[in-house]
């Protein structure tokens, strides 16, 4: 996934829209900037504008059911687990 630089945000208000990249994707990976800051921003090649962190992929035997069994936790909804 490509990800934002946190020095990057704090000083000059600049967030990477992030973004997932499918595993099997082979093309070119792009970053999208927005600019929440009051300034224009510029940058140049090479600067680190954004961070692309690989992380791994767990493939997934999902089961169709037709209704779920509750839970304790499940059952108190939001905020239910005393935190």
């Amino acid at each position: 996934r490509v990800a934002p630089r946190s020095g990057l945000a704090l000083r000059n208000g600049i967030d990477v829209f992030a973004g997932v990249i499918d595993a099997g994707y082979r093309g070119e990976v792009g970053v999208l900037l927005v600019n929440f800051g009051n300034k224009n921003f510029s940058f140049r090649k090479g600067d680190r504008i954004a961070q692309l962190i690989i992380e791994r992929c767990h493939e997934v035997d999902w089961q169709e059911v037709d209704e779920l069994n509750g839970t304790a936790r499940g059952d108190g909804g939001f905020g239910s687990s005393g935190e």
